[in-house]
C-alpha cells in the first residue's frame, strides 16, 4: 500500500484499466459483438462458459445451454462476463481493440418474446446434443473496460 504526502493510503490502479462508475459506455461497446465469457466457479473449480448476450434495462441478459448446468452454478452468486472485439484484429480488419468486463450478481430468468428475438438464432447443437437455452441476468456492479490503441 501506498500514501500520500499527508499519511493517508492511496487508492493504486492497474496500468491501463478504466474504471467507471456507470456502465453507459462499456455497455455500449457490449452491444458490438454478439458472445462473450461468463466466469465463475464451480464445485470450488473456476470455469469459463461461451454466452450470446444482449443487453436490456442496464442488465445483461445471457443465453448459454442449459446441458452444462452452468446457469444452476451462477444462480444468485457474483459472476464476471467479458467481452472483447479481438477477432477484429485476426481478421485483418485494424482499428483499436477494447474488452470489457462486468461483474455482479446474476439470476436465472425468462426474458420476455421481445428479448428472445433480441438473441436471434440459436446454435442447433452443442457437442452434439440439441441446444436448449438458459438464461441469466447480470446487473453489473463493477465495470473494468481495456483498450488497446494502435
Amino acid at each position: 500500500m501506498s500514501f500520500d504526502s499527508h499519511g493517508s493510503p492511496r487508492e493504486r490502479r492497474a496500468v491501463g484499466t478504466v474504471e467507471r462508475t456507470g456502465p453507459a459506455e462499456p455497455l455500449d461497446l457490449l452491444g458490438r459483438v454478439p458472445y462473450g465469457r461468463l466466469a465463475t466457479s464451480m464445485r470450488a473449480l473456476p470455469f469459463l462458459a461461451v454466452a450470446r448476450h444482449i443487453v436490456s434495462d442496464g442488465h445483461i441478459l445471457l443465453r448459454m445451454h442449459r446441458g452444462f448446468g452452468h446457469h444452476e452454478a451462477c444462480d444468485g452468486s457474483v459472476v464476471a462476463y467479458g467481452a472483447d472485439n479481438y477477432n477484429d484484429a485476426a481478421s485483418g480488419d485494424g482499428g483499436n481493440l477494447w474488452s470489457v468486463q462486468f461483474t455482479g450478481p446474476a439470476e436465472i430468468v425468462h426474458p420476455c418474446p421481445e428479448q428472445e428475438e433480441l438473441f436471434g438464432a440459436a446454435p442447433v447443437s452443442v457437442n452434439g446434443e440439441p441446444y436448449a437455452p438458459a438464461y441469466l441476468r447480470v446487473d453489473p456492479h463493477f465495470v473494468t473496460e481495456h483498450r488497446l490503441d494502435f
